[in-house]
């Protein structure tokens, strides 16, 4: 049986298009790159743009030649168009959602957060929803609604033109007799987007396995583990992190015993598991000896403040990397594994950590 998504596109086209040109450098607005991502995602079975079309001779002819049903939007003035065309988008979908029940995923593209009620409805409708928008135009409130998001401008296959530069006075030409400056160099962008930090993926990842384990009393897959990041972050994507795939990523995150990789119930859907021994161990035997060394005559070790001691004697420590939530419940599982001896003290109103006897 043929289990692959139907899926429904609906187009806000004013607001893409004029998102595309205000932001993008002036780029006109390409199906293409969005057509391609969502036949990695299933088949497109209904496509439809909304815009008064005499705004949009020549996008018309390239929508037309990639099958997309054109709506009429009769022309009004002012904001009583743009809710013209909201209003008719949004009763189409939900009207679709009835009749086709073999449509499970609703693609909204739009930066529109009028159209987050309609994404609500659809979800309540049990039915999949990708959103899609120019990032700079697109309403904070719009994707943490979605299932996913997936901002126009990161898509495989947009070409941004860059910035222009400002138009001054002519540049004069040197004299021959005055001396040539050096000019400096210009700073070139990263060639990784420094922004996105692998090393906050991986406190991500390792958390959501964490999670998954202790919710649920099966494997978790690689597919299910991408699922519950978007479920997080509907614009999570790989892709921004320099990663082609998500197997990609886990492989690396596998490489630097974040997670580890085991065969799954289906082909290229591995098993993710956080690493049983190694870092974990590295990082209990690690509080062990800091708390035997600050215990002295004492005997005890105030939690608050031992990261700051942990990371003073391994700079790269994290627990979350690991896994675990908090520094307490990294403590606590050292302590169930028998490294350390954990227990609240009414006295220091805190918890006190002893090395565990010999």
């Amino acid at each position: 049986m043929d289990h692959e998504d139907r899926i429904a596109l609906f187009l806000d086209y004013e607001n893409l298009a004029l998102g595309a040109r205000d932001h993008l450098g002036g780029a006109a607005f390409d199906l293409r790159p969005i057509a391609d991502a969502l036949a990695e995602r299933g088949r497109v079975v209904v496509r439809r743009a909304y815009a008064d079309w005499s705004y949009f001779d020549e996008d018309r002819r390239m929508l037309t030649r990639s099958h997309v049903e054109l709506i009429e939007i009769p022309q009004r003035m002012g904001a009583s168009r743009k809710n013209a065309a909201d209003i008719k988008m949004a009763v189409d979908a939900v009207e679709l959602a009835f009749e086709r029940g073999y449509i499970s995923t609703f693609v909204i593209c739009t930066g529109d957060s009028d159209f987050t009620p309609l994404v609500h409805k659809l979800r309540e409708l049990n039915k999949r929803v990708i959103g899609v928008g120019v990032e700079k135009s697109t309403s904070a409130l719009l994707p943490p609604a979605c299932d996913e998001f997936l901002y126009y401008d990161r898509l495989e296959g947009v070409d941004i033109p860059p910035a222009r530069a400002r138009r001054g006075r002519p540049a004069r030409l040197p004299s021959p007799e005055a001396p040539r400056l050096e000019q400096e160099p210009e700073p070139q962008p990263a060639t990784e987007e420094a922004a996105r930090d692998v090393d906050t993926l991986a406190v991500l990842v390792a958390q959501t396995v964490a999670g998954l384990q202790g919710s649920s009393s099966g494997e978790v897959t690689a597919s299910t583990l991408k699922r519950t990041l978007l479920r997080k972050d509907p614009t999570f994507s790989e892709s921004d992190y320099g990663f082609r795939t998500f197997g990609e990523l886990l492989r690396h995150l596998a490489q630097h015993t974040v997670v580890e990789l085991a065969e799954g119930p289906a082909k290229g859907d591995p098993e993710v598991s956080l690493p049983e021994h190694g870092d974990r161990e590295v990082a209990f035997a690690l509080l062990g000896s800091v708390v035997a060394d600050l215990a002295g005559d004492d005997g005890a070790v105030a939690l608050s403040g031992l990261k700051n001691q942990l990371r003073r004697a391994r700079p790269d420590f994290s627990e979350k990397k690991l896994g675990y939530r908090s520094f307490l419940q990294f403590c606590k599982a050292a302590a169930t594994s028998g490294v350390v001896d954990l227990s609240w003290s009414p006295e220091a109103d805190d918890y006190l950590l002893t090395p565990q006897a010999a």
